[in-house]
């Protein structure tokens, strides 16, 4: 039974929102047919979003994977997400579903109000601290046990910290952020708010008559990515080869995905606010009173969009130049790849917090300070999971995961004897 709500539930993101506006608007005595719907067009608007993040991801892939080619990066046996779980993926389901009831329990009865709701994020933080825990030598209850209470602490906490970011940017504090660009966000929030200028937003720049169709994030974010293409193919040949199109005409097919892939992105987005946060009001008045949603990063990007597309430039220039530094210098004794799905989601939603606290200038000035930061994250946690994770977190890391992943793994270290 816990095998099958754990595999066809909680990592399945539409079924779980679908559920959770089902017993939200159950709570308020809804109408049957009023149920149905909300929670249908909840699922919906999840599979709408996953879609587009989906799109968003395959569109700059091939960016990663030639950057990945350029090192010599070839995932190594033991030291990925797949091969881990294989071995671990039990251990890594009970932790989790031992973390969902603490996570309920810490929202109920203390004054730490958040439900977690980004349902592959409910997955990824117990499997970053089952790999801790490994790495530190745990085994067995206390292995599920230091991984369980380390996710459900996460869940909580960090969320109900960002909350007051979350509503700077949307004017709306009925809901908050439940993502591993947390301390990214974070950081980015607070640089901006010393450095920043609230009165020049980063939605308010001017451009020539003939240049106003950048406004529109689909199109800006397109060309971006076509420009990005471009210039990776120029400058590491045969990066995109095995294509078998041209250079030109494959980045125009990656943009016009990028740019589509927002547009179904941001609709589901749309969709999710409009059923997810009138049901939860249910189980916030009835179950966890005063309880806050916290939703996947996405959720922000509708609200400043040019700063999403800022916050990206500014952590692939900014990171890529770090990483060169740090790898002909040989600092983490290993080589580091650019960051591009980091950059997009979690350095992107540091830009719409920096936008928050201090306009434009606030954006560019804490997403910068956030991707240094984002380097140094993935450096050291390479490192901390070298027996485990470490391809994974190469390429998925420099965030939340990497940052509490090396305080788990120092944590468990003080246990590993026992």
């Amino acid at each position: 039974m816990m095998e099958f709500i754990t595999n066809n539930i909680l990592r399945n993101p539409p079924m779980l929102l679908g559920i959770i506006a089902v017993i939200g608007l159950l709570l308020q005595k809804k109408k049957l047919a009023d149920v149905i719907k909300g929670a249908l067009l909840a699922a919906f608007g999840m599979v709408i979003l996953e879609q587009g993040t989906g799109m968003l991801v395959g569109a700059i892939a091939p960016i990663n994977n030639a950057f990945q080619a350029l090192s010599g990066a070839v995932p190594t046996e033991g030291l990925n997400d797949v091969t881990f779980t294989a071995t671990h993926g039990g251990t890594i389901g009970i932790a989790m579903f031992i973390a969902l009831i603490l996570h309920l329990l810490i929202a109920r009865f203390t004054p730490i109000k958040t439900i977690f709701l980004t349902g592959h994020m409910l997955w990824w933080f117990p499997f970053i601290f089952v790999a801790a825990g490994v790495e530190a030598g745990l085994t067995g209850g206390l292995l599920i046990g230091f991984a369980a209470i380390s996710s459900a602490l996460y869940w909580s906490i960090m969320p109900w910290l960002l909350r007051k970011y979350v509503t700077a940017v949307t004017d709306d504090d009925s809901f908050t952020l439940g993502h591993p660009s947390g301390i990214l966000a974070l950081i980015s929030g607070f640089v901006a708010s010393k450095f920043g200028n609230k009165e020049k937003s980063s939605e308010d720049l001017k451009l020539p008559s003939g240049l106003s169709f950048f406004r529109e994030i689909s199109i800006s974010g397109g060309i971006v990515i076509f420009l990005m293409f471009v210039v990776v193919g120029l400058f590491i040949p045969g990066a995109f080869e095995g294509t078998g199109e041209n250079l030109i005409i494959y980045g125009i097919k990656q943009g016009f995905m990028f740019g589509a892939g927002l547009i179904v992105m941001l609709q589901g987005v749309r969709m999710l606010i409009n059923q997810i946060v009138p049901a939860f009001k249910g189980i916030s008045e009835k179950i966890v009173p005063n309880a806050l949603p916290a939703f996947d990063c996405p959720i922000l990007f509708n609200y400043k969009p040019n700063a999403v597309l800022i916050g990206f430039l500014t952590a692939m220039i900014t990171s890529t130049a770090i990483i060169l530094i740090c790898n002909y210098f040989n600092v983490f004794s290993i080589l580091l790849i650019p960051l591009v799905i980091t950059s997009f989601f979690e350095c992107g939603t540091a830009a719409v917090i920096g936008e928050g606290q201090g306009g434009l200038r606030g954006a560019i000035v804490g997403t910068a300070t956030s991707a240094v930061i984002m380097v140094a994250l993935v450096g050291f946690s390479a490192v901390i999971f070298s027996g485990t994770i470490q391809n994974w977190i190469l390429i998925f890391g420099g965030n939340d995961l990497s940052l509490f992943g090396i305080i788990a793994k120092l944590i468990a270290s003080l246990f590993g004897g026992f």
